[in-house]
């Protein structure tokens, strides 16, 4: 509420329309959380079941979208439990040691493929060296280590400050690897292969492109994901704005950026065409 509000009402009015706003803010908070819910619960447990099903394709090539639909699965329970701590206060602590999950995880697990990408047009023989199992193991083992740590941390938060300034940190530090990959992609699109044909040429050029196009979509779905909410919570700890519309769009867009890369990997496979036509 602002200080021209303030002024000139009377404190029962205020009081009346504070609790009003918090009131609206928390209706649209359960909207969001059931739509991340009833959309993201299904959607990613069959990217799951088709990733493991795929034995024609192994499940190392897509060990690193296992993973992130793993860890969707658990931001699914964080907003079961978030709209559920509206009435049980009770859950207001594994909600908090849940939002770990929800606030690194999807970023770190996005980062991971980025790299992956990068690392496939770039440095194609870093890239085959590294492509067994057991080094993409070892780097999700790395990450949930890691999501683990921030659960943790979330639970020692003890104001908006503290967890704005860790969000931030967060995704300067992913955002930097991703452009970083993005840019190294787009000038290995500009170089051409010596001694290539014009028919090997295109081939591997439309590939490259199709990597740089995945890169892209999933450093604009990182900045959706983050960019508001990290607005959001400065705007609110420098002018005590919490107004539920600001709130709910940042919401709504960290919704929304859920959804990029189980699309992205519906589309490869051909199973977002099948779902249309049927």
């Amino acid at each position: 509420m602002n200080n021209f509000r303030v002024n000139f009402t009377t404190t029962e009015t205020s009081t009346n329309c504070t609790t009003q706003s918090f009131e609206l803010m928390d209706s649209l908070d359960i909207c969001g959380y059931t739509i991340s819910l009833l959309f993201g619960l299904p959607t990613h447990s069959y990217v799951i079941w088709l990733i493991i099903t795929a034995t024609e394709r192994g499940v190392a090539s897509e060990f690193f979208n296992l993973n992130l639909s793993v860890c969707e699965l658990g931001v699914c329970l964080a907003s079961l439990i978030s709209a559920l701590s509206f009435c049980f206060f009770s859950l207001s602590t594994l909600k908090s040691f849940l939002l770990g999950c929800v606030i690194t995880g999807r970023p770190l697990f996005q980062c991971l493929i980025c790299v992956e990408r990068y690392l496939a047009v770039v440095h194609p023989v870093t890239f085959l060296k590294y492509k067994p199992l057991r080094y993409r193991v070892i780097c999700c083992t790395a990450a949930w280590i890691t999501i683990l740590g921030s659960c943790f941390l979330c639970l020692l938060f003890s104001d908006n400050l503290k967890f704005a300034l860790f969000l931030s940190g967060q995704f300067l530090l992913f955002f930097s690897i991703q452009l970083f990959c993005v840019v190294a992609v787009l000038r290995a699109l500009k170089q051409s292969g010596p001694g290539e044909r014009g028919r090997e040429k295109k081939e591997e050029n439309h590939m490259k492109k199709r990597a740089f196009n995945i890169i892209l979509i999933t450093t604009v779905s990182m900045v959706i994901l983050n960019v508001p909410r990290i607005i959001t919570g400065f705007s609110e700890i420098r002018t005590s704005d919490n107004t539920p519309t600001t709130w709910f769009t940042a919401l709504t867009c960290f919704i929304m950026a859920g959804f990029v890369q189980p699309v992205l990997f519906l589309h490869r496979t051909g199973k977002l065409s099948c779902l249309f036509s049927s």
